[in-house]
């Protein structure tokens, strides 16, 4: 099954976590796994709120961009914010620093079969089996 959704949301949390959830009903209706589906709403929540915070600094008139292309066994998701960007190296992360940046990147890097980051643009792979 081919599919491919584009959307934005503006950088507030309340509208954020809506638009999650009508994102992932919508991938519910097509995939059929539980697990996979909590793995792609974690990653659409770190990346999506993580664009929000640290890329549009929570200014509500700048937004987040989505998208979420199926292609046979392939989800790509494509998040984007208005922001400058970062130079992410999860090498560099040291979960005993206790530091409050980082995480979710890796987080979302574990839980993806390819994962990308490009300056203020970030792509997860999940191959949907």
């Amino acid at each position: 099954m081919n599919y491919i959704y584009k959307g934005t949301v503006c950088s507030d949390l309340e509208t954020i976590r809506s638009f999650i959830d009508k994102t992932i009903k919508t991938l519910g209706e097509i995939i059929n796994n539980g697990d996979i589906i909590f793995d792609i709403r974690v990653i659409l929540n770190e990346l999506i709120v993580n664009g929000a915070l640290h890329g549009n600094e929570c200014m509500i008139t700048k937004c987040v961009s989505l998208t979420v292309k199926m292609n046979e066994n392939k989800l790509t998701i494509e998040v984007e914010d208005e922001g400058n960007g970062i130079n992410y190296n999860p090498t560099e992360y040291n979960p005993t620093d206790l530091k409050s940046w980082g995480r979710g990147l890796v987080l979302v890097n574990g839980l993806s079969d390819e994962f990308y980051v490009d300056r203020n643009r970030v792509v997860s792979v999940k191959n949907i089996c």
